[in-house]
Formats: structure tokens, C-alpha cells, sequence
């Protein structure tokens, strides 16, 4: 093989790589936002709105500038060396295999792993190409992954139980829950930013020197960062819940950061429907119509120049302009272009779902309105960090196939260097497959697994994050998804009642973690035999 050969694969692996992407982004993004929307702390289109900034700043700002050759070392990268054509070959059929498997899954609003998805599509293309012996079945390899099916689940789940019976118990439960929870509030974002910037440091930011801090100093710069937080949120944010719950002002966010300067401002009182009414009463008798809509004597008397001028009108009705066309396009495009930030993916409207929301206890209003603000940041934080690692998944095989294409070799050591532009395409298919897409996996996984309430939402998230920062540290293997999807579950037994939970859900969430790894490597194999095996001399 020479340099820049088999241009074609390279080329169809741009485009694999970015439908890859869009899955990641509409099903790996979008059940990390799914608390957030379900629990009403955000509209769909907010989440969407800042899942666009944090995923796409992770993944090029934060995003490593290497990545390893094949995933998880699920199979030996010498095994290519002698034929890199074939490595090529083989990372072009994984990535439409990962693909096509998470874009199904999406559609059916199945949450599973993106990562276990391409390794079970490179076990797929080992088979094919070397036989099951080239496969690291062990507990380094596959076994690995089979276990994260049930230790990442319940991990999270004992974490986030952990976070919320507390709330629930101290401050939801409390006569007097609003006042204890506006005293809380800077102990839980203490809390929170702790846990999201040690989440950063430590395993989101792989590009940077962070990466190489010890984790004592990686802990004590958390620790400032989360003393600075909560002051902030105990001399501004406290006083600013006050005057907006308590007080009922007419402030906004934006009033946080100079809240001891804004004089009271009362709430405007709502509009006088009877001052409106009478108004419109009267500008009907001055027209000459009636209460009921019924024509009056003024009326009559243009009767005729009306049925002249409509016979006008509705000639030039008749005769569509360019500019009206154009506009009537433009109207479909913004259609079809928001079509994915319009849904309804909060379920509380569902029949089918009426039982299990029942089944859960509700808590004040205003209390629950507290956490809002903490599963934001949660949502966030978790984001960026997302979007720094798990763009790998889709940049990773496509980045093997540009190096060989390049230099026309197979580094040895199981690295391949990541272009800048290669982690901007991927980034921004991440940001599109969430505004299209993700609202399939939102709809399945937030409330339709359990009520959602923001303290539940919030709980969820921070154990999911804490989980996977802890299992990381002692080698436990874990999945976000599996994670996130444990951590509602356990919410939603935390009710004290078995019927707050949609088990049916829960099973098609399990039995589609299972077939993940032989479904992606079923396609990615099948596709790497027809094409090694196939004719090279047609003439």
C-alpha cells in the first residue's frame, strides 16, 4: 500500500463517522439531559440550546489529540501491520456497524452505551478477519464490558439513593421545606461543584495537562473551586431565592449578580379582563356589529362595495408570487429544522403512564423549584465532560483510517494522532443528532421510567457523575447510560412502591444493553468479510 491510497474508504469513513456522531449525540447526549427536560428544570429546546455549547466546547476544546488505534484493546493493532489497507478496511466497517445499530436503537428510543457499541462492532470485524481466538475474552476484554451491564446500574443506583433520601427526608419532607431548603442550597452546590470539577479535571479533560495532576492536587483545586461556588450561592443566590420564591419580585437570573443593589419590585398585577371587555364591547358598537358577530347597519351599506372588492381579491390570490413561494419554503425548512426541539417529551399527559406517576409522591412546588438551578449545572458539567471523552467513540476509527491513509503504515504503539477538524465535524454531528433526534431517547428515559420531579433529577445526575468518577479511580467498569438509567431506577424505588415503576421499560432498556455488542458486530463483520474476501482483479 502506498500513501493515499484507497481514497474512497477514507472518504466513506468521513461520512460513517458522522452518522456515528449524530447517534451520539441523539442518544448518549440526549439521556443525559433526559432528567433535566422530564423534571421541567428545562424545555427541550434549552436543553438543546446549552447541550450545543457544552458537547461541542468539550469535544474541541477538551477532546484528546490522540486516541487509541482500536477501542478498548479489544483486539491487537499488530495483528494489521503487515496489510494496513485491511485495518482501514476493518475501522470503515465498524463505524457503520456502531452507526447503524445506534441510529435503530434511537428511533426506538432505546438508551444504549455508544462505547460497548463500536467495540462490539471491532469484536465483529476480529472475528471475521482473524478468527474468535484474536479476541480478548478475559475480564481485560469482554468479560469487562458484561459486567458493566449490572455493576454500573446498581452502583449508580446506591449513589444516587444516597443523595436523594436525605433531601427527601430533611428538607422535602420538613413542615417547613422551603425554608430548609434555601438554607441548604449552598451546601448542596458545594457538593455539586466539587463533584463537576473533579469530574472535569480527572476524566474530562485528556487533552490538557490537567490530565497529569496528581489526584491530591486535583482534589484541592476542586475544593477551591467549590468554596468559591457555594459563598457565591449563600450571599447571592440565597438572597435572591428569597425576594423570587418567598417575596414574589419581579426579578430575573440575571439580577443574581447584583441583587443587593435592585430596589423591590413588586410583581405587576395581571391584566383587568372586564377593563378589556367593555373596550371591546364598545369598539363593536362604534363598528356597527353586534356582541354576536351579526352585521350591522353600517355594514349593509358597504355590502356591495364588499362583494366587488372579493371578487378582486380572490384573482390575485389566485397568483402566487416567487417571493410567496420562497417564503412558504422557508416556513417548511424551519418546520422540519425544529421539528425535534417542539415535542413533548415530558410524558406527564400519557394514560399509559398515569399509574406509575401516581404511584410516586409529589412535594411544594417552590421546594422542588430549588434544585432546578443544581440539575442545570449538573446537566452541564456532566456535558462537557461527555463531550471531551466520548466524541472518541466516533473520532477514534475514522482518526486510524486518516493516519494510515497518510503515512500508509500501522503504528504500532495503538495510537493515532486526532486532527482539530476531525473533532469540529464530530462535535457539531453531535449538537445535530440531539436537536433532530434526541428526542426519542428523552421520551423513553425521563418519565417514562419514573415520575421526575428537579430533586429527583438532580439526585440522579450527581450520582451518575460521583459513580463514574469513583468506579473510574478504582477500575470498576461502567457505562454513563447504564448509569444514568440505574440512577432513575433507584429514584423511582425510593417512591416505597413498586408500581412508580414502568418495568416494562426497564427490561427493553436491559435487553437492548445486550444486544448492543453482537447486533454491531454482526454488521460490522458481515461487512468486513464481503469486502476482504472480495474480487480485486476484475480484468
Amino acid at each position: 500500500m502506498e500513501p493515499r491510497d484507497y481514497t474512497w474508504i477514507f472518504a466513506v469513513g468521513v461520512v460513517s463517522s458522522i452518522c456515528d456522531s449524530f447517534g451520539i449525540g441523539a442518544n448518549d447526549v440526549a439521556n443525559s439531559f433526559a432528567s433535566s427536560v422530564s423534571s421541567g428544570s428545562l424545555t427541550l429546546a434549552q436543553a438543546c440550546i446549552v447541550a450545543c455549547f457544552t458537547e461541542f466546547l468539550g469535544a474541541f476544546l477538551l477532546g484528546s489529540s490522540t486516541s487509541e488505534t482500536i477501542k478498548g484493546g479489544i483486539l491487537s493493532v499488530e495483528r494489521f501491520v503487515d496489510r494496513p489497507e485491511l485495518l482501514m478496511l476493518g475501522m470503515l466497517c465498524a463505524l457503520i456497524g456502531s452507526a447503524a445499530w445506534v441510529l435503530f436503537a434511537c428511533k426506538k428510543g432505546m438508551p444504549v452505551s455508544t462505547t460497548h457499541s463500536i467495540i462490539g462492532a471491532i469484536i465483529g470485524v476480529g472475528i471475521a478477519a482473524f478468527g474468535g481466538g484474536a479476541i480478548q475474552w478475559g475480564y481485560s476484554g469482554v468479560a469487562k464490558i458484561i459486567t458493566s451491564w449490572f455493576v454500573s446500574p446498581v452502583a449508580a443506583g446506591i449513589v444516587t439513593s444516597i443523595i436523594y433520601l436525605p433531601t427527601r427526608f430533611f428538607v422535602l419532607e420538613s413542615p417547613n421545606s422551603l425554608e430548609r431548603g434555601i438554607r441548604a442550597i449552598p451546601i448542596y452546590f458545594f457538593g455539586t461543584a466539587l463533584i463537576g470539577s473533579f469530574y472535569i479535571i480527572y476524566k474530562g479533560a485528556p487533552g490538557t495537562e490537567a490530565s497529569s495532576l496528581s489526584v491530591g492536587a486535583i482534589i484541592g483545586i476542586s475544593f477551591g473551586v467549590a468554596t468559591g461556588i457555594s459563598a457565591f450561592s449563600w450571599f447571592f443566590f440565597v438572597k435572591w431565592l428569597r425576594r423570587r420564591i418567598i417575596g414574589k419580585e419581579n426579578i430575573r437570573w440575571y439580577h443574581i449578580f447584583v441583587i443587593h443593589f435592585i430596589k423591590y419590585r413588586p410583581t405587576p398585577p395581571p391584566p383587568a379582563i372586564e377593563e378589556s371587555a367593555s373596550a371591546e364591547m364598545s369598539s363593536q358598537i362604534e363598528s356597527g356589529s353586534g356582541a354576536d358577530g351579526k352585521l350591522g347597519v353600517s355594514d349593509i351599506k358597504d355590502a356591495d362595495d364588499i362583494d366587488e372588492n372579493s371578487a378582486e381579491s380572490s384573482q390575485e390570490q389566485e397568483k402566487m408570487t416567487i417571493s410567496s413561494r420562497i417564503m412558504d419554503l422557508l416556513r417548511k425548512m424551519k418546520y422540519y429544522a425544529l421539528r425535534g426541539v417542539r415535542k413533548d417529551v415530558r410524558n406527564l399527559d400519557n394514560k399509559a403512564l398515569a399509574n406509575v406517576h401516581e404511584a410516586a409522591k409529589k412535594f411544594d412546588d417552590d421546594t422542588e423549584y430549588l434544585f432546578s438551578f443544581l440539575q442545570v449545572i449538573t446537566a452541564c458539567l456532566a456535558s462537557f465532560a461527555h463531550g471531551s471523552n466520548d466524541v472518541a467513540n466516533a473520532v477514534g476509527p475514522l482518526s486510524s483510517i486518516y493516519d494510515v491513509w497518510k503515512t500508509a503504515r500501522v503504528d504500532v504503539s495503538g495510537t493515532a494522532p486526532v486532527p482539530a477538524w476531525i473533532l469540529a465535524v464530530a462535535g457539531a454531528a453531535i449538537d445535530l443528532g440531539l436537536v433532530t433526534y434526541g428526542y426519542h431517547v428523552m421520551r423513553r428515559l425521563g418519565n417514562g421510567v419514573t415520575y421526575l420531579s428537579p430533586s429527583r433529577g438532580f439526585s440522579a445526575e450527581l450520582g451518575t457523575s460521583l459513580t463514574v468518577l469513583t468506579a473510574s479511580k478504582i477500575g470498576l467498569p461502567v457505562s454513563t447510560t447504564h448509569c444514568i438509567t440505574g440512577a432513575i431506577t433507584a429514584i423511582g424505588l425510593c417512591n416505597g412502591n413498586f408500581r412508580a415503576l414502568n418495568w416494562k421499560m426497564l427490561a427493553w432498556c436491559f435487553m437492548s444493553w445486550i444486544f448492543t455488542l453482537p447486533i454491531a458486530g454482526l454488521i460490522a463483520g458481515l461487512l468486513f468479510a464481503f469486502g476482504s474476501n472480495s474480487p480485486t482483479n476484475f480484468f
